[in-house]
């Protein structure tokens, strides 16, 4: 009896050791994106053990206490709390609202938290893009203060950040942090290159960014990230219409295979029968991501992106079209294609706990081909003739860029180091068209010359290192130095004899620059924080600035200082946030385009330029089911030095800068009905003058969009109504010598649309 007593003793402490060693296996995974999490810290509530994530969003955890809960918290998510369970977990992580909290990757090209980043940057989080629901990058884009990117229809457009609005090199559009297109050969309709169906999520810097990047970053600099691919199954597919004849089908699927993660994404979109003659197009957008994780130091990340576009082109109205309303086209056969394929494989390799390293290979195949409306000239003593021309704009890219990562033992000292190469062979050929106009003066047809107007082809070359040094020299202050050095190599062989059209003759010219940026950052303590930095930036003559049109080439690199200070502070226990910058950007040597007494144009370096603004968002959500954000800025253009044609245009404001632009939305998604969201917002654009003498002024617009959504289970229904109130205005206004040109923004068109999404459920 004693023999079996002891037996039962022994059996049972052996049943509560082996529960007592009882493991709990998971997965934390974005609830977004689906995305693994790397380093989120896990931790019982009563035994008080602990672990960490993987690279792939796995661990396994030893529970001690029958009664035990887990707690998962990450930085820039909601902490989750869940019961201990003896199956494996899938846990999905909600994306914080918290902007402390909020981790951004374009300031350093690292990953780091927002409030330790010296910078005017904002986030475009994956929940916005997916609420949204743009059809054009605009309508997220202008949700960002300081930021007004024109709507010049068809996912058209040009931008304004720190500056005018304006067509000039001034912006530098990344994805995944390397540009998009080629130094040198910038087109202020480069967005279109962008797939809108396969973003993670957006970054926008307000200031220069050329420390890091490189030229161009003058106003801002866009960071397009593009999905990474999900840890467990997900697809989806989605099609939506408008009572415009917008139409457009989006799909996605995504999945990890042991070490191998793949992402595919892409949509069509068409227009057909819109508001004005001659304004159909097509896009198809595709792009693939593939994710190799090696081991847990080493993981090969490589993507493709193809963009296919066509689009007929109109062009503006005059005044009296314009507030008629009288939307009919003199044009029926202007267009503008462009065909882009980006290819870019990063190799990242972390060697041990203060060293890491990137090396990234990319590829471009770009081309631009147009029929420009702009291009056409009226015969003067032939009212049925006219002349135009067919041109294209290609370029091939092939680049390589180096980084590695430092992390000292001391005052939480980091240092990142690169050098880039980018070498892009780019043509450009123009040919001369007969055109025939109708007694209506409307352009009905064309033919083909075989005279060449311009043809030529530039090898470009941009080298250059960059190095970027933090350090916490006190608990609370977190000081920033940048500095990069570039050098751009511009070998031009014109195939035609030199002259005032067809341009210079053979030349190579080169341009350098150095480019600080100083910056510092102090945590006030009480969620409160404050910023400064003093940048640099610099843009290089374009390309068609440099050569087309000009017998010798004399255009200098335009340079920008910039300093800016700024704050942000969180309150009511994280439900408010307001985020505030002021900035001062001195501009010398800005090209710009005068007419001559012949009535051509030239380009030329001409004085100097101040911008001067405040910009600010505040957020408040008073309560769980309601979020309220206001997002403006008040600025100043003007020219402090600057004459055309014989008249000074010194303490005049810059044409086509708006003093006042916001954007202003509340989200309600009632408690009582879970899935349904209702959002309102409102686009202000103050007025602004049309021309450098400060003659005239176009007073701006107001516009309401209203967006209702539903989801239930992996359905998703909404409907959104962009400029509810129905309002006649126009996305930019300009003077020209022959009188004024609207861009007309679309009467209130209703979306539709319908999605479902595939995949597993948390647990």
């Amino acid at each position: 009896m004693r023999s079996l007593l002891i037996c039962v003793v022994s059996l049972l402490a052996l049943c509560h050791t082996a529960y007592a060693q009882t493991t709990t296996k998971g997965q934390v995974i974005d609830a977004l994106t689906k995305e693994p999490l790397y380093g989120v810290t896990i931790r019982t509530t009563q035994s008080k053990t602990g672990t960490i994530t993987g690279a792939d969003g796995k661990f396994n955890l030893a529970a001690t206490i029958a009664s035990d809960s887990l707690v998962f918290s990450y930085i820039g998510y909601d902490a989750q709390k869940k019961p201990l369970k003896n199956n494996e977990l899938l846990v999905q992580l909600q994306p914080s609202a918290n902007q402390l909290n909020q981790v951004v990757v374009s300031a350093s090209r690292e990953a780091s938290v927002r409030t330790e980043t010296p910078v005017a940057i904002s986030a475009i989080s994956k929940e916005v893009l997916l609420e949204t629901k743009a059809v054009s990058l605009e309508q997220v884009l202008n949700k960002v203060s300081g930021v007004y990117m024109v709507n010049l229809g068809n996912e058209q457009h040009t931008m304004a950040i720190r500056q005018p609005i304006g067509y000039k090199s001034l912006f530098l559009y990344l994805e995944d942090g390397i540009p998009i297109r080629a130094t040198g050969d910038f087109n202020h309709n480069a967005l279109i290159e962008i797939n809108m169906g396969a973003l993670r999520n957006i970054e926008v810097i307000r200031g220069p960014a050329s420390s890091l990047y490189g030229s161009e970053a003058i106003g801002g600099a866009i960071n397009f990230i593009t999905q990474a691919p999900a840890q467990v199954f997900t697809a989806r597919l989605q099609a939506e219409g408008s009572d415009k004849g917008y139409r457009r089908t989006d799909f996605s699927a995504s999945n990890t295979f042991g070490k191998l993660g793949v992402y595919v994404a892409g949509y069509y979109a068409a227009q057909r029968n819109g508001i004005i003659e001659h304004s159909d197009f097509d896009k198809l957008a595709l792009t693939l991501r593939a994710d190799y994780t090696f081991n847990s130091k080493t993981k090969l990340i490589s993507t493709a992106s193809l963009v296919d576009y066509k689009t007929d082109q109109t062009g503006g109205l005059d005044s009296t079209r314009f507030y008629s309303k009288e939307y009919t086209s003199q044009h029926t056969f202007t267009y503008r294609k462009v065909n882009a394929l980006r290819l870019r494989t990063t190799l990242e390799q972390n060697w041990n706990t203060q060293h890491s390293t990137q090396v990234t290979a990319f590829y471009r195949n770009n081309a631009i081909g147009q029929n420009p409306f702009y291009a056409i000239r009226n015969v003067k003593d032939n009212p049925l003739k006219a002349k135009g021309e067919i041109n294209e704009d290609a370029f091939r890219s092939f680049g390589l860029i180096a980084q590695h990562k430092i992390l000292f033992p001391f005052l939480n000292a980091q240092l990142i180091s690169g050098i880039s190469a980018d070498y892009s062979p780019a043509t450009y050929q123009a040919e001369l068209i007969d055109i025939d106009r109708s007694e209506t003066g409307k352009y009905t047809n064309y033919s083909q010359t075989g005279t060449l107007l311009t043809s030529y082809i530039v090898d470009l070359l941009n080298t250059a290192a960059y190095t970027q040094f933090e350090i916490n020299p006190l608990e609370r202050l977190k000081a920033v130095a940048a500095l990069r050095y570039d050098r751009l190599d511009y070998a031009f062989d014109n195939h035609l004899e030199p002259g005032a059209y067809t341009g210079a003759p053979d030349e190579q010219n080169g341009f350098k620059s150095l480019t600080p940026k100083l910056g510092m950052t102090y945590d006030l303590g009480r969620s409160m924080g404050v910023y400064t930095n003093y940048s640099v930036g610099f843009t290089p003559p374009q390309i068609t600035e440099l050569y087309r049109g000009v017998q010798v080439p004399t255009l200098k690199p335009s340079n920008y200082k910039n300093y800016e200070a700024g704050g942000w502070i969180s309150f009511a226990q994280t439900k408010g946030y307001l985020d505030v910058s002021v900035y001062q950007l001195d501009g010398k040597n800005e090209i710009v385009s005068v007419r001559l007494e012949d009535g051509s144009y030239e380009n030329q370096n001409a004085g100097q330029t101040r911008h001067r603004g405040v910009e600010y968002t505040f957020k408040y959500a008073p309560v769980q089911t309601i979020n309220f954000r206001f997002s403006g800025t008040n600025a100043k253009h003007s020219y402090v030095e600057f004459t055309e044609k014989g008249t000074t245009f010194d303490g005049k404001e810059m044409a086509t800068a708006p003093r006042f632009i916001s954007n202003t939305e509340v989200c309600f998604k009632p408690a009582t009905i879970k899935g349904l969201r209702l959002s309102l917002e409102w686009q202000h654009l103050g007025k602004y003058y049309l021309d450098a003498a400060n003659s005239e002024i176009y007073k701006g617009y107001d516009l309401l969009n209203a967006r209702v959504g539903y989801t239930v289970g992996g359905l998703e229904l909404w409907t959104n109504a962009l400029n509810l109130t129905n309002q006649l205005y126009a996305t930019t206004a300009d003077k020209y010598s022959y009188g004024k040109s609207y861009r007309q923004g679309a009467p209130r068109t209703v979306h539709i649309g319908v999605g479902y999404t595939f995949g597993v459920r948390a647990n």
